[in-house]
């Protein structure tokens, strides 16, 4: 663990950082996983040269590895309470902080609309040319997403409406902001997440009712 100043409140504050295990390495990018039981996961995405960064959160080593992958372009938040350390590492990189952007000029990404509600706004990353889709809340790998039979998994709470605007898309590469990319036949995973999210609903809450008593 090590420490570092971070922005808050009008004043620097001391933080204890995160050793980093990084995952979803390729030609567009890499990510880093937190070591806690929600397995916060953030992501850099490169394309000439420049990199943004999704959702992220503070570890150590990831400025460097950042600045070494290309010049910082942008820090993007897909989710309106998704804050994590978005707004300080626009500010350490001086670039601009997008907070679920409608849509991103002048970068090969498009922006799906997942959820709108008081107290939840979230939009889909999609980059078309690798077939990369990120999402922050909307699905995850972890066990609180996740149902039996699926490999990835529509948030519990999204589940009666999944967000089916993301079955247009097929990709080759499905991030998520809770727990490890799904890299093989990601389209087939994400088709069964968004086909199945209301079949497989209540067998899922009855599953994280049980893990919930067994703690």
């Amino acid at each position: 663990m090590v420490e570092r100043r971070q922005l808050g409140r009008g004043r620097a504050a001391v933080r204890r950082i995160a050793e980093t295990r990084y995952c979803d390495e390729g030609s567009f990018g890499f990510g880093w996983i937190q070591p806690d039981r929600m397995q916060r996961c953030s992501h850099a995405l490169v394309h000439e040269g420049r990199v943004w960064l999704v959702d992220p959160v503070e570890s150590e080593g990831v400025d460097e590895r950042v600045r070494a992958l290309g010049e910082p372009a942008g820090v993007i938040q897909l989710l309106d309470r998704h804050g994590r350390d978005c707004a300080a590492y626009a500010h350490w990189l001086g670039v601009p902080h997008h907070v679920v952007p409608e849509s991103l000029p002048g970068t090969p990404f498009e922006l799906v609309r997942v959820a709108s509600k008081p107290g939840w706004r979230e939009v889909a990353l999609w980059w078309p040319e690798p077939r990369v889709l990120v999402c922050a809340d909307a699905l995850g790998t972890t066990g609180f997403f996740r149902a039996r039979g699926e490999r990835a998994g529509v948030h519990p709470l999204l589940r009666v409406r999944p967000p089916r605007r993301l079955g247009r898309l097929d990709p080759e590469h499905l991030l998520v902001g809770h727990g490890e990319g799904v890299h093989q036949d990601a389209s087939e995973a994400l088709s069964t997440a968004l086909r199945g999210a209301r079949k497989r609903f209540f067998s899922l809450v009855f599953a994280l009712w049980d893990r919930r008593r067994s703690l």
